[in-house]
């Protein structure tokens, strides 16, 4: 259990050469224009070394990463809102992801085309975000046209949401996202309901060439100072690298990273600042026979993390056995941790960290 991540963008920006690179799914890509119809749905392991440690520490039997869902919808135009070109469909498949990877052209290329005709990753970042402003602006209207109607009734309800959907119609008209309002607390479930495509946690990533991979270029630096106001994140990936390193095997990618004088793979810092955008973590569960990591969001207690595993898990939730991963590392396992009094028991009201080693007992 991860997340899933949509991955939209304009006609030939790359975006399925990444997603073919990412999953290895061996998806077409091709330079034309709605080479994807149907979205493409990949996953892949959430790295996490701290697990492979684990892992070796328990002698497991069977190692189980956490899972990141990558979905490569088709390439967007304007006039989508208007059902211009796959809009319709495409809106219809943004909808169904947690968080928005949008991915913009950041390199030249005589070979592929550029729908617009020229490199301007500000303008291809406006053309997607009009649409889909447009598109919740349709929305919010048809809520807001209910909202008013029944308002009149003098319900102190709908009233509110009448001024809650004023205020999100006024910042879509101005051109920006639904996610800059600040819903006020206890108004969550309106947002929620309305499932604007705007309103969805959204990260840039700039598909640069192998050259610019390690010191970006002056598309990268503009995308970057035109998302300063939504305090965006911008991910800078090089697909054809990508697609290279899915050819090899471990050994060799950390060669040819070295080479490259880069950490960790595109993918890897795409996962990571997912993960930071949608406020997740993991903690896991170790044994001689399973050792597995498990995404939670942060800030959750203990019974839903362990309902993550199960939902009579925390239905039946008594007390979590606890050993933060530095001190199982340190200790050499719950046997030193239990002797060095790092182990402990924590009830339903514990939020659980980052990293956390876990053991829940419960009532079936």
């Amino acid at each position: 259990m991860g997340f899933r991540c949509g991955i939209v963008g304009l006609p030939n920006v790359g975006k399925s050469t990444i997603f073919n690179a990412m999953t290895r799914a061996g998806i077409e890509s091709a330079n034309y224009p709605f080479c994807t119809i149907e979205p493409n749905i990949g996953r892949v392991p959430v790295p996490d070394k701290r697990l492979n440690i684990l892992s070796e520490m328990a002698q497991t039997k069977k190692t189980v990463y956490a899972q990141m869902e990558f979905v490569d919808i088709a390439g967007l135009v304007a006039g989508a809102s208007q059902g211009e070109g796959l809009g319709n469909q495409f809106l219809g498949h943004i909808r169904q992801v947690d968080a928005i990877a949008h991915v913009i052209r950041c390199f030249e290329d005589d070979n592929i085309v550029h729908v617009d005709g020229a490199i301007d990753p500000v303008r291809d970042r406006d053309v997607i975000n009009t649409e889909l402003i447009l598109a919740d602006i349709e929305t919010v209207e048809k809520r807001l046209t209910r909202a008013r109607s029944q308002a009149k009734s003098g319900d102190k309800s709908f009233q509110a949401q009448v001024v809650i959907l004023e205020e999100l119609m006024e910042i879509l008209n101005n051109g920006n996202p639904a996610r800059l309002y600040k819903v006020a607390e206890g108004n969550e479930k309106l947002l929620t309901e309305l499932c604007l495509l705007t309103a969805k946690p959204t990260l840039y990533v700039a598909n640069v060439s192998e050259d610019d991979i390690a010191t970006g270029n002056e598309w990268v630096d503009k995308l970057k100072e035109s998302i300063t106001e939504e305090d965006g994140i911008v991910v800078v990936i090089s697909g054809a690298i990508e697609e290279e390193l899915s050819a090899m095997d471990e050994d060799e990618q950390a060669e040819f990273l070295a080479d490259l004088g880069m950490e960790e793979s595109g993918l890897n810092r795409l996962i990571k600042a997912g993960y930071d955008l949608l406020g997740l973590r993991n903690y896991f569960t170790v044994g001689v026979q399973e050792t597995r990591s498990w995404t939670i969001k942060k800030g959750a207690t203990a019974p839903e993390a362990a309902g993550v595993i199960h939902s009579d898990f925390e239905r039946g939730f008594i007390r979590a056995e606890v050993i933060a991963y530095q001190d199982f590392v340190d200790c050499g396992g719950e046997a030193g941790a239990r002797e060095k009094g790092a182990w402990r028991l924590e009830g339903k009201e514990y939020v659980v960290q980052d990293g956390d080693c876990i053991n829940f007992r419960f009532n079936v």
